[in-house]
């Protein structure tokens, strides 16, 4: 192996150390996060959860903000691919999507929401919450809201954003006890009328 060889090794696999350690400090902050409230989350827990100092964490997220901020963004995008693979124009498989990720995070959802008016910095998680899941039903039911306009449009979106809000799922799934599959099929009955009323 040449000098120019070794070296891109060695640099590469330093950036893969480093891409690891940034990953171990979001995986860390992000679990605290969902364990105790966000003024509760300090430096020193994110770094020695990951295992590295708190000045790592620093020089790489430039302190407890950008971490928070960094987790959430790589949720985020987390979320938005999972639901990105719901089919356009079909409310059962849409459903099915949706409850997968209720599943897996429903219950943290609600959490987020009960405590949203604590910090600006919550309050803004939420807010692009509720706009990645309006942007997933206007994708996801784009067949039945473009013939529509105006206050029509309004409401038909409105509607259908509600009925597929984590509320309806809590409501469903937890408060009255349905199983998952009986949950999706309440989704499926409250969301198909919708798509074929005009």
């Amino acid at each position: 192996m040449n000098t120019a060889t070794k070296r891109s090794y060695a640099m590469g696999a330093r950036a893969e150390a480093a891409a690891a350690t940034g990953e171990r400090i979001l995986d860390a902050a992000e679990e605290l996060f969902w364990s105790k409230p966000l003024d509760a989350i300090s430096l020193d827990e994110v770094a020695g959860r990951a295992g590295v100092t708190v000045q790592t964490v620093i020089r790489r997220f430039g302190g407890k903000e950008g971490v928070i901020a960094a987790a959430a963004e790589r949720a985020r995008e987390r979320v938005s691919a999972q639901r990105a693979t719901a089919p356009v124009g079909d409310v059962p498989g849409a459903v099915a999507v949706l409850v997968d990720h209720y599943e897996a995070v429903g219950d943290q959802a609600l959490r987020l929401l009960s405590d949203e008016d604590s910090s600006p910095e919550l309050k803004d998680m939420v807010e692009q919450g509720r706009e990645l899941h309006r942007q997933w039903c206007r994708r996801v039911f784009a067949p039945t809201l473009s013939g529509l306009s105006g206050v029509d449009h309004a409401r038909r979106e409105a509607q259908l954003v509600a009925a597929c809000d984590v509320y309806t799922w809590k409501l469903l799934r937890r408060d009255a006890g349905l199983s998952r599959k009986q949950t999706e099929l309440a989704l499926t009955e409250l969301i198909e009328p919708l798509t074929k009323g005009r």
